[in-house]
């Protein structure tokens, strides 16, 4: 029996952001394999149709509408109870020069990256201390322990997640509440694809930068780029084996390039890691 259906007398209720495609698609398959209960969630709900063929309960959730999570988790509490393990997987990368990056676009990086999955946070927990205990798994990034030039906004949103879920797993901890960070290298997804399409128009005087910055993220995640990288099921294992560990770990890192990538920056000093991108882009200069 799998250890996330053997802990609790009942089935968990799960709810998990971001399951069109990838990750949140493979974790909600995963953990519904390990018998709980399954909320995929999704703006379009339309993009659900496969996971509910499979068992999944599908359910709108927009994390730039406050109403939108409101009315979701209000769905899912009055049929099935409240949520036991919440996977704030929902996310995308914001890729430019910081100069040329808009307030804008730095803003909804981070509605939908960081006070997107807090406000889950803050809606779950009340239920999750009724019910005597749950889990949270906020998805994070290698990159939000590391850096990359043109990934400011990203990297910033992701940083700050992992900032936030260091202070919530304490201040939960004593409700029977434990907080996962889940830190993946590159993986099979349309991640890439999404990030290509936030690219700015790189006019002077970062054209140059501009073409080394579009030639990285297109070999991380298209051609041999991908050799490397995890697939989603990966990281869905990841998750549902950290849901099941007593206590919750802290933090999981996925994939070997992950892990090679956090060992090298923890040895780096700050010089050394730039002297270390200058070898993958061109640095914009005069």
């Amino acid at each position: 029996m799998d250890a996330i259906s053997a802990a609790p007398a009942a089935p968990r209720v799960a709810l998990v952001t971001g399951c069109s495609s990838g990750i949140g698609a493979a974790t909600a398959r995963r953990l519904l394999h390990a018998g709980c209960v399954v909320w995929a969630s999704a703006r379009d709900t339309r993009s659900l149709a496969a996971l509910e063929a499979e068992g999944c309960r599908a359910v709108a959730l927009d994390l730039l509408d406050e109403g939108s999570i409101t009315r979701a988790l209000g769905t899912v509490e009055t049929r099935d109870g409240p949520v036991r393990v919440l996977v704030n997987n929902a996310g995308y990368g914001q890729h430019g020069p910081l100069e040329l990056t808009s307030s804008e676009a730095l803003r909804r990086q981070f509605e939908v990256n960081v006070f997107g999955p807090l406000a889950l946070c803050r809606h779950v927990l009340p239920g999750m201390r009724r019910a005597g205990g749950g889990r949270i798994v906020n998805v994070s990034s290698m990159g939000g322990r590391l850096s990359f030039p043109g990934g400011g906004g990203y990297h910033g949103s992701k940083y700050a997640l992992e900032a936030l879920s260091d202070v919530l797993r304490w201040e939960v901890a004593g409700f029977g509440v434990g907080v996962t960070v889940v830190e993946p290298g590159p993986v099979r997804s349309a991640f890439g694809e999404a990030a290509l399409a936030t690219l700015p128009p790189m006019d002077d005087p970062y054209p140059t930068f501009g073409e080394s910055l579009r030639a990285a993220l297109e070999g991380s995640f298209r051609g041999d780029g991908l050799a490397g990288a995890s697939a989603p099921e990966d990281v869905a294992e990841a998750i549902a084996t950290a849901i099941a560990t007593e206590p919750a770990p802290s933090r999981v890192v996925v994939g070997a390039i992950a892990e090679q990538m956090l060992a090298a920056r923890a040895a780096s000093s700050d010089a050394q890691w730039d002297a270390f991108m200058d070898t993958l882009y061109r640095r914009p200069r005069w």
